[in-house]
């Protein structure tokens, strides 16, 4: 089996060695996109809910990239700073999707990088 690599300017590029996904067959594997805009490459940080909203736009246009969307999503991935920001986060989340909810983990961790609140990583089908 062989993976694409999948990349686009309308998210943030990579701050290490990583893609921004990789197709795979059917699948499509999401890197963790934090809350960068793409376009001045500075962090959205002014409120959980406006750092929620970057990473899922973020996410939308690495799928866009693949040609597919929020409906393709099988599994995520949430990684917050403080599970105080659950519901937030969960909010802002929820709005992306018409229902057939992909599954899920969210956990707290200790750090994230640049220091960001958030973090979502996602698998999707092709």
């Amino acid at each position: 089996m062989s993976k694409k690599i999948i990349h686009t300017t309308a998210a943030p590029g990579a701050i290490g060695p990583y893609s921004q996904a990789i197709q795979t067959g059917n699948l499509l594997f999401v890197s963790g996109q934090i809350p960068i805009n793409p376009a001045t490459n500075e962090l959205v940080m002014d409120n959980i809910q406006d750092e929620t909203k970057q990473v899922m736009e973020n996410l939308k246009a690495v799928l866009s990239a693949a040609n597919v969307g929020f409906e393709n999503i099988v599994k995520t991935t949430i990684f917050l700073s403080d599970m105080s920001l659950f519901a937030a986060v969960n909010e802002i989340y929820g709005s992306y999707f018409t229902g057939d909810y992909p599954a899920r983990e969210t956990v707290a961790v200790k750090g994230l990088p640049k220091g960001v609140n958030v973090e979502i990583s996602v698998i999707a089908f092709i």
